[in-house]
């Protein structure tokens, strides 16, 4: 008789020293690279330094990009998140520079704004419950990059795309959430990128753990039901690619994933719908 494999849970998701060495060495040269990111996205044109009456949320051209392009941010210091862009506006929680995995954090950026103290923050997704969750933060407590890429997960054609610069680089056959634990549909991001010890394991070569969660599975298996990307070994091979038999997770090939850990980096933008 099968025994049927356990949800993904975070408890399981053990990543390599090689891959938070490596997850460090690409947050280094996206930070390198951050520089003049920083300046043209903080930067508010003259005229709107001299409107004392603009509203708080305005957004500045500046901080515009050309569709399929996403500004990121590497948490660089321990930041406030609230509820508003405003240093007395409710506290919601703290974060960190570092994931639970010990990796760097880099969070999505959905909006920028000016306080009213004149200080700039950052709508950003955060990997908590429930899906959907954002907060503002300081933008003084991070580095901003343009990241070009964005995946999107089909549940009804079990397909992954990827796209650079809006342009379709690859199309993936994937296992996505039975009917009784679906693949939670939303706007997400991809919280950690995590080499595992064994490829041949349930698991697969990569978990890409999202700020995604299941909507059924508010715990299991030691973990809270974080929903990731991850590859497929073990008894996953016998859910075949196309099919939707997975406790909320999306499986693809291990060659896939490691396309997509070759090439995509942490804190890009995955819609599932």
């Amino acid at each position: 008789m099968r025994v049927s494999p356990p949800p993904c849970s975070p408890a399981a998701w053990n990543p390599s020293a090689r891959a938070v060495s490596r997850a460090r060495g690409r947050r280094a040269r996206a930070l390198r690279r951050a520089g003049l990111a920083l300046l043209a996205a903080l930067a508010l044109p003259a005229a709107a330094n001299a409107v004392a009456a603009a509203p708080a949320s305005a957004p500045s051209a500046a901080f515009r990009l050309p569709a399929g392009e996403s500004w990121v941010a590497s948490v660089i210091a321990p930041t406030q998140a609230r509820a508003a862009p405003d240093i007395h506006a409710r506290w919601l929680m703290e974060v960190a520079p570092t994931t639970a995995w010990n990796t760097p954090q880099t969070l999505l950026v959905l909006r920028r704004a000016r306080g009213p103290e004149g200080s700039q923050w950052l709508l950003v997704r955060l990997d908590v419950r429930p899906n959907g969750r954002s907060a503002w933060i300081y933008a003084d407590d991070t580095l901003i990059s343009v990241d070009p890429w964005r995946i999107e997960v089909s549940r009804a054609q079990r397909r992954l795309r990827v796209y650079l610069h809006g342009s379709l680089q690859r199309a993936f056959r994937v296992v996505v959430g039975k009917p009784s634990t679906p693949t939670p549909g939303g706007l997400f991001a991809i919280d950690a990128e995590l080499l595992q010890a064994d490829p041949h394991d349930f698991l697969g070569a990569w978990v890409m753990p999202l700020t995604a969660h299941s909507e059924v599975l508010g715990s299991f298996d030691g973990g809270d039901g974080q929903v990731a990307l991850h590859g497929r070994g073990g008894e996953s091979l016998e859910d075949p690619l196309g099919s939707a038999r997975s406790h909320g997770c999306v499986r693809l090939a291990n060659e896939s994933i490691g396309w997509i850990a070759l090439h995509v980096p942490v804190g890009t933008p995955v819609q599932i719908t």
